[in-house]
């Protein structure tokens, strides 16, 4: 089977991204509403919630609920606040060389995946990232020289907080530095687990392990897979391999020093290259930033697709997914 992948660009909140929401709504709403809409905070919750710690991007987040139909819902879902749990793989590094430099592998079910990778100049800031819910990022890069990624915590707790791809748009939205970053990351709650790593055009980093329930606990690690500073869910680290693929990606970069060209290689080979579809824990894709350049790269095996924010061009990639047996509810249009 195959997954499409779309490269789309729109400065400001306009048509393209409502006739993506419109395509998207359907399946979301079903993964949003499945424990019941009492579930999930209220409309006012949720604004209350985006005032409180992410005031600067809510005249974003009013015009993205505009263009997607103005329901109390579609407010709800896109303000990320306190939705269903959600589980992924994912590794990330960042290169030892002088070049900033962060590749990471997003592992995660095909069903349920945007595959959008969106540039924007939202409120004067241009990003470009992968989206997921069409206003968050799982990872991404901004003008001024920020990029960032995240994976799974390998912990089951959740909290009062935000699903972490609109923490992770925020801060491409606000920060420029690995420092703002960090101080965002301490400061916006996040309703489960992550680990988010964070570079700079100075090559300066940090990666972060969210929590609901207990402070953010910053790392100077270029290495994050699905485990924060020990493995707390046993079964999850089994299933994912997250010891193996940190300790492999530790000797990588500590023992075996490589150009950027085979570090970001060895992302699409085992044991990084996970080929667990049907089991949601698949790698989607690999995805390379040099923040200082303000270029970027979507890897599979024996493609790679080039982006930059100097010339980013809108097209499509199909991308064979061996072994994968979609159930009927893919989102894929």
């Amino acid at each position: 089977m195959g997954l499409l992948f779309r490269a789309v660009s729109e400065d400001a909140p306009g048509p393209k991204w409502a006739d993506l929401f419109r395509t998207y709504w359907p399946a979301y709403r079903r993964w949003w509403m499945r424990e019941g809409v009492a579930a999930r905070p209220t409309y006012l919750e949720s604004t209350k919630a985006i005032r409180a710690h992410m005031p600067e991007i809510m005249p974003l987040y009013e015009s993205l609920c505009e263009l997607a139909g103005g329901g109390d819902a579609q407010a709800r879902f896109l303000s990320f606040f306190c939705p269903p749990p959600y589980l992924s793989g994912c590794s990330q590094a960042i290169w030892q060389g002088d070049t900033p430099l962060i590749v990471r592998n997003y592992d995660y079910d095909p069903t349920a995946f945007d595959a959008v990778l969106l540039k924007t100049r939202w409120q004067g800031r241009r990003v470009i990232g992968m989206t997921d819910g069409l206003f968050g990022l799982v990872d991404g890069m901004n003008d001024a020289g920020l990029a960032v990624s995240l994976t799974f915590g390998g912990r089951r707790e959740t909290g009062q907080g935000f699903g972490v791809p609109l923490i992770l748009r925020y801060v491409l939205q606000t920060c420029e530095t690995a420092f703002d970053a960090v101080a965002v990351l301490q400061r916006v709650p996040c309703h489960m687990s992550y680990n988010v790593t964070v570079l700079d055009r100075e090559r300066r980093f940090a990666t972060a392990y969210l929590a609901p329930d207990r402070p953010t606990i910053v790392a100077r690690t270029p290495v994050a897979t699905n485990h924060q500073e020990r493995v707390e869910w046993s079964s999850h680290a089994r299933f994912t391999a997250t010891v193996e693929r940190e300790r492999f990606l530790l000797n990588q970069l500590t023992l075996h020093p490589e150009t950027e060209e085979r570090f970001i290689s060895t992302f699409l080979r085992p044991p990084l290259y996970s080929t667990a579809f049907n089991k949601g824990f698949g790698t989607l894709y690999t995805a390379a930033y040099r923040p200082h350049a303000g270029h970027m790269q979507l890897c599979w095996p024996g493609k790679v697709w080039d982006q930059s924010f100097d010339n980013f061009t809108e097209t499509t990639q199909r991308i064979m997914i061996p072994e994968w047996n979609p159930a009927p509810s893919t989102m894929e249009p």
